[in-house]
């Protein structure tokens, strides 16, 4: 499809931002109480949530949801997403995610091309394990959805060269990114294993979707959490490549689903979902996940934000500018700071380990800052904060709450 430059309407950084943060469920009114519906109804507009398993303030998949409607009860959103048989399921969507079940058959082209690259590749794990592959399948057949614990104790029970801890952990995920096996929920962040039959619906698990309709359908999903955005960023919502990406694209764009934008200053071409608006004012205070889908593209982050933003983790400590777990902050719709968190819950503490402005961040960033790690404490059923003498903004955020910062 050729893009006619003179019907292209152009919009602002500004108007792309406030686009983008609405797509993704900010700035809108909030609820008297956040419970299943609301939850459900958020996984639906994002389309996924990414797992990690990071757990020094809070596990990832918990924060969007905090981000965009305030405190909730966390074992609502464990009700939703862990419970076997449920409407939700895990797979490799984004990285390791929940999503909603009808989104499961979208992934089989991707299941059946891990499968494909691993039986090319006679280097391959799985070449060498199938007997122990063909007895893990067997072993949920027989008892049922397990953890992998419960099989790796069944394992060291047995003799043969392929069993061990290892081993029946690497089978079973192994199956999982192949289809075999699927997650059948949580206990305490662990994964339960099960046969595709025993968790999933008759019509998901007889649904065919062509890879090329699959990566229709994903891609508009993908367009619809962005608002607005490239290919390249539509393509990473759910890692799919450019060569899939294009042809959808263009589909997409014939059936007008999506339509070609300019957006100042971006200098390549966008797109914007038919169902995206241009929000007025976005009203949002709030602390990301490193893993919340609106940080998740880097380069996206730059050039939609001006944020450069870095996940610290796996740097080491001497090298780390920022922090460990750092959060970005949302303030409307700007990113202005990040704040380095972690909950001391044994001694009943929302700690600061650092927090930062930007060079551009209002002057009211401290005093909004500070009733969030307030309320955010509370919510991890913390007593109080305690905020470390770390980063240009962090004296500012001790004053507004009335304390010291510590020195580190």
């Amino acid at each position: 499809m050729a893009i006619v430059e003179a019907m292209i309407d152009t919009i602002s950084l500004k108007q792309a931002r406030r686009i983008a943060l609405g797509a993704q469920g900010f700035g809108r009114p909030a609820a008297a109480s956040v419970g299943t519906r609301q939850l459900g109804g958020l996984i639906r507009r994002l389309g996924l949530l990414q797992l990690d398993s990071v757990n020094v303030f809070e596990r990832s998949h918990y924060l969007p949801a905090y981000a965009r409607a305030g405190a909730y009860d966390k074992a609502e959103l464990d009700r939703l997403t862990f419970a076997q048989k449920g409407q939700h399921v895990e797979y490799w969507a984004h990285e390791a995610s929940v999503i909603p079940l009808d989104t499961w058959p979208l992934m089989r082209w991707r299941m059946d091309r891990y499968r494909r690259q691993a039986m090319i590749d006679g280097s391959h794990w799985a070449h060498d394990n199938r007997p122990l592959m063909d007895w893990l399948l067997a072993a949920l057949a027989d008892e049922g959805p397990l953890p992998a614990r419960a099989i790796e104790h069944d394992a060291n029970k047995r003799s043969g060269p392929w069993w061990g801890w290892s081993d029946v952990k690497r089978g079973l995920e192994t199956l999982f990114r192949w289809g075999d096996v699927v997650s059948a929920g949580r206990t305490r962040f662990e994964r339960t294993y099960a046969l595709p039959q025993q968790i999933l619906p008759r019509n998901v698990l007889e649904r065919e979707v062509p890879a090329h309709e699959a990566h229709k359908l994903l891609l508009e999903q993908a367009a619809r959490a962005h608002g607005v955005g490239t290919a390249s960023d539509f393509a990473d919502y759910f890692r799919l490549k450019a060569a899939d990406v294009l042809p959808a694209l263009h589909e997409l764009a014939e059936e007008n689903i999506l339509r070609p934008v300019a957006v100042e200053g971006w200098g390549r071409h966008a797109w914007m979902h038919a169902e995206a608006r241009i929000p007025r004012t976005v009203s949002a205070t709030a602390l990301l996940s490193p893993f919340d889908p609106v940080v998740w593209e880097r380069a996206r982050v730059e050039r939609l934000f001006g944020f450069r933003y870095r996940i610290e983790i796996y740097t080491p400590q001497p090298k780390r500018v920022y922090g460990y777990y750092v959060l970005p902050l949302l303030l409307d719709d700007t990113l202005v700071g990040r704040v380095d968190l972690k909950s001391d819950r044994q001694n009943g503490l929302l700690r600061v380990q650092a927090a930062w402005s930007e060079a551009s961040a209002p002057p009211e960033t401290a005093a909004r800052l500070a009733p969030l790690l307030v309320r955010t404490a509370a919510w991890q059923g913390l007593e109080r904060v305690e905020v470390m003498a770390r980063g240009n903004l962090a004296a500012a955020v001790a004053a507004e709450l009335g304390c010291y910062a510590h020195t580190p």
